[in-house]
Formats: structure tokens, sequence, C-alpha cells
């Protein structure tokens, strides 16, 4: 199957998909589908389970096999993947990987950017790095704004600069969908902006968003898909302007919330007509 084949097919169908970590089941039932080129966002409080739904698609987690033979998650139409092959289609951001690059403080931002090329967060004398590689990872943080970083120690970056450096990492194979689990954790106002910007950027080049966060101000105005969790379940899911309404947010969340939008942007907070106020 070729690539522009692959790139068709929904990039991620989940059908009653249930995850147990020890004795615990985090996810629950979990039922969803992600068409192609969906930017999407998934939305939901701490523990709702984003970071497990992440894990999951990942490839460092397993959902529980039904007992009728029924595929439990497909990604991009498969129920196994190569984890290379995959990084190759779908591109993964996560606070995971950026602790475990600064853990090894062994690179700069040019070589966190090449490891992406062998799903590596380090890069050892068995990994064969061709000019051609280390050209596209110039490229890549040249995309995001971010070629002053290729001689940086990783581990001295700011977040945002961090940031940068993940997605570039992402985007060496070119792939046509990005996971990122709460892109801009720990950034102060001005990077968060930056950076959300140049995200906009790629989702209007023809990359597919799936964007895991809890904060709605992050959900992109190119973003029309948004999936709410709640208790590792899915709470609701639909077009962006029918979910993300003070009804629907203030059951998710059990508080009385108000939703406006600004500038494309979607906002919350407390219903200040609310008498327990």
């Amino acid at each position: 199957m070729t690539t522009s084949n692959i790139d068709a097919l929904p990039l991620l169908e989940l059908d009653d998909a249930r995850l147990m970590r020890g004795e615990a089941e985090v996810l629950r039932g979990l039922t969803l589908r992600i068409a192609p080129g969906q930017h999407t966002a998934i939305v939901g409080p701490n523990g709702a389970g984003k970071s497990s739904l992440v894990r999951m698609i990942h490839r460092d987690d397993y959902p529980l096999a039904h007992d009728d033979g029924r595929p439990p998650m497909r990604i991009l139409g498969r129920t196994r993947w190569n984890v290379f092959e995959l990084r190759k289609h779908l591109g993964i951001v996560s606070g995971d990987l950026q602790q475990r690059l600064i853990d090894e403080d062994l690179v700069d931002g040019l070589d966190a950017v090449v490891s992406g090329f062998f799903a590596s967060h380090v890069l050892s004398f068995n990994h064969a790095v061709t000019d051609a590689m280390r050209a596209a990872a110039r490229t890549a943080l040249a995309r995001l704004g971010a070629a002053h970083l290729a001689p940086r120690r990783f581990a001295t970056l700011s977040t945002g600069e961090a940031r940068r450096v993940l997605i570039a990492r992402a985007l060496v194979h070119h792939p046509g969908a990005l996971l990122l689990d709460e892109p801009t954790a720990g950034l102060d106002f001005v990077a968060q902006r930056t950076l959300l910007e140049s995200l906009r950027g790629l989702a209007r080049e023809g990359t597919t968003l799936v964007l895991v966060t809890h904060h709605l101000e992050e959900i992109l105005p190119e973003i029309d898909h948004v999936i709410l969790l709640r208790e590792g379940r899915v709470f609701a899911q639909g077009a962006k302007a029918e979910v993300l309404r003070s009804e629907v947010l203030s059951a998710q969340y059990d508080a009385p919330l108000r939703v406006w939008q600004s500038g494309g942007y979607y906002h919350a907070g407390f219903d200040q007509a609310d008498p327990a106020r």
C-alpha cells in the first residue's frame, strides 16, 4: 500500500477499546473515529484518560482484545505497526519524549531531530546518519523557525524551544499527521502563541493535527472536530461548534461554565451568573 493510499484511510478508529493499567481500567469502552485530514482536538480534565490514549496510539500500551476477534484499534487502517514505519505517517510529540532527551543530555538540537529517523531518543554508533538526513533535519527546524537551535544542547533549551525541536523531529519523515500531547504545557503566553501559530502554519500546509489538551484556548481555528473525554470514556464528539457549548462543557466538568469565542479561538470560564460564585 502506498503512502498516499494509507494517508487516505481513517487516522484512528477505536471500537469499544479498553485499557488496563495494573488492576485499574483507565480507558472504558472508548469508541471514536478520526477521518483522514480531520484536524481534531481531544479535550478533557486531568484523569480523563488523555495520556493513556496517547500511550496507546504511541504503542507503549495495548488495548484488551475483544472476545469475538474484533480489533479494538486501527491506526491508518492497520491493527499492527512497526513503530518506525508508523512514524513515517504519524509523528508524535509528547512530554515523555522531551524528558528522555533531557535525561540523556547527549544531543544538540540537530541530532535530536535526526534521531527521529531512527525512532530513537539517542544517536549511537549503529545509526548510519547521512548528509541527506542532516539536511532534512535542518529543513524541518527552519520550517518551525528554529534553525538557530541546531547547535544548542537540547538539555539547555527553554521549554518552548524544545517543543519546536520535537515538532521538527516529528516532521523529518513528512508524516501526514501529527499527534501533539499538551504541546504548550509549561510555556508562557508569548511562547504559547508562537508555537500555536507554527502549528496553524502546518495545518494550512496540509499536515493533519490531533491536539490533546485540557485548555480550550489551545484549540486552533483550523480544528473543527472535537472529542471530549471524561473518566476514560468519550463524553461527546462531533463538530467543534456543536461540542464546545456552555451546557456541554458544564456537564463534562460538573461546573457552571460559559464558553465564548474570540479571534477564532474558544475560551471557557465560570458562569458569573451562578449564585454559588
